[in-house]
């Protein structure tokens, strides 16, 4: 098909002569409905040196086990991800509301300024809404050399609110845009989602707005049909297939910007996505299988790359090890980690990944009493005697951060994040949360304590 004039202007960055000599690349299409979607999945090679062998185009994407495990996709369920306080659940649109069954799914360093004018053509799109942070955008300047975008929003904050996708969402009915194109962290795939959510509900009878995800951290938003708002200080999320980016694009040559930190707490907020998903509602053994494959792949992935950020091959690996992990997070709902952080995060405002690296530890040690099949598949995945002691021992590692205070949680918060958080707690969590357990759990992690010391 080709290229719209009015959108695309040039190869983009995979012009680049100094393009790197070791490309990653694979595509496959992953189905929404099936956790276990992805099995044996190697990709189809679309690297222009995939006649040298280096092309990886039958790597096996289930982690360093190189099994034939699954690579998950989405799960749309009509399961509410947020539990009570998911007022919006109903709003949210049918299931059939005319979003693909399939995401596709495209790994290749170097190469989204190539890959991304090529795909947003080949959808038909012709007038494109660009969302991202000024600095990301600035930064990847070069990928996105060749669109034209309809519109620029760079006004992107985590936790969305309510009134700032209600702008975006303005912004981007009164440009006529028919897609979205995210590039960056959860934040700006967030946004992008709760523009197409809210569009959706304005219209039901419109074409569903389309997302194009460039992802540039580990978050994994873009693997997942979930969308979170944030409105009166209470965080609401939910799932709806129209959210559902229809393309990603990773592209591991655009982490590298990430500083460390960053890239420290988002690995651990990927990693918190494939623990959870092992007691969340829905999980099976299909997605734990997925889960505990994230989790053995982030446990090697994310030394690598904190050891050495120049490195290539740690960030392709921690990218496709966030990917699964958001795979088996998306079939299986928010476990009690995930309820936990998001209240601290919505209501809080809590920092988003740093939340998550505190809270998992604690989570893991509340839990694992009552869990011993996935006490035993997180010890073998991390190479730890035991789930929590592999968690501290790569949390410390790493550097990240270990205290709920530090992130500006104030200790007298913690009775009403406790009464926000029971409100919320999955039934299928295998240990009983009661409001001191719940109350000894964050004030462990609010003051740094060993993980497991106060509960």
């Amino acid at each position: 098909m080709p290229a719209p004039k009015d959108l695309i202007e040039g190869p983009g960055a995979a012009a680049d002569p100094a393009a790197p000599d070791r490309p990653f690349g694979f595509e496959y299409r992953a189905e929404p409905d099936r956790a276990d979607s992805g099995r044996a999945v190697s990709g189809q090679a679309y690297s222009d040196r995939a006649a040298s062998g280096q092309a990886h185009s039958d790597r096996a994407v289930s982690g360093p086990a190189h099994s034939d495990r699954a690579v998950s996709g989405p799960a749309h369920s009509d399961r509410a991800d947020s539990g009570p306080a998911d007022s919006d659940r109903a709003a949210s649109g049918p299931a059939d509301s005319g979003r693909a069954d399939r995401q596709r799914v495209l790994f290749g360093t170097g190469r989204a300024g190539e890959l991304l004018p090529t795909v947003l053509a080949e959808l038909g799109v012709r007038q494109a809404m660009l969302i991202g942070t000024r600095r990301e955008l600035e930064r990847s300047a070069r990928v996105l050399g060749g669109i034209r975008p309809a519109l620029v929003f760079d006004e992107v904050v985590q936790h969305v609110p309510v009134e700032l996708a209600e702008r975006a969402t303005q912004a981007a009915l009164d440009a006529g845009v028919d897609a979205l194109v995210a590039i960056g962290g959860g934040s700006a795939i967030g946004l992008a989602k709760a523009v197409a959510l809210r569009a959706g509900q304005r219209d039901s009878a419109a074409r569903p707005l389309l997302i194009v995800a460039v992802p540039t951290t580990y978050s994994g938003s873009e693997a997942t049909a979930i969308w979170g708002l944030v409105d009166g200080g209470l965080k609401t999320t939910g799932i709806d297939p129209r959210v559902l980016p229809a393309v990603v694009i990773y592209d591991a040559e655009l982490t590298r910007s990430l500083p460390r930190g960053l890239s420290v707490s988002s690995g651990l907020n990927a990693l918190a996505h494939a623990v959870d998903a092992l007691w969340a509602p829905d999980a099976t053994a299909a997605t734990a299988a997925v889960a505990v494959d994230a989790i053995r792949m982030l446990a090697v992935a994310l030394p690598a790359v904190d050891a050495d950020p120049g490195s290539l091959t740690g960030r392709e690996d921690a990218l496709l090890g966030a990917h699964l992990a958001a795979g088996a997070f998306s079939a299986t709902g928010s476990g009690l980690h995930h309820k936990i952080s998001h209240v601290l995060g919505g209501t809080f405002g809590l920092p988003h990944s740093e939340t998550h690296a505190v809270v998992l530890p604690h989570v893991v040690a509340f839990n694992v009493p009552a869990a011993p099949a996935a006490e035993a598949q997180i010890a073998t995945a991390l190479g730890a005697p035991s789930a929590v002691a592999g968690l501290v021992a790569l949390r410390d590692r790493l550097h990240a951060p270990t205290a709920l205070r530090e992130l500006g949680f104030r200790e007298g918060d913690i009775p009403r994040a406790v009464t926000l958080i029971l409100a919320a707690v999955p039934t299928s969590n295998p240990r009983t949360v009661t409001a001191d357990g719940l109350s000894a759990l964050l004030r462990a992690a609010w003051s740094g304590a060993a993980p497991g010391s106060a509960t």
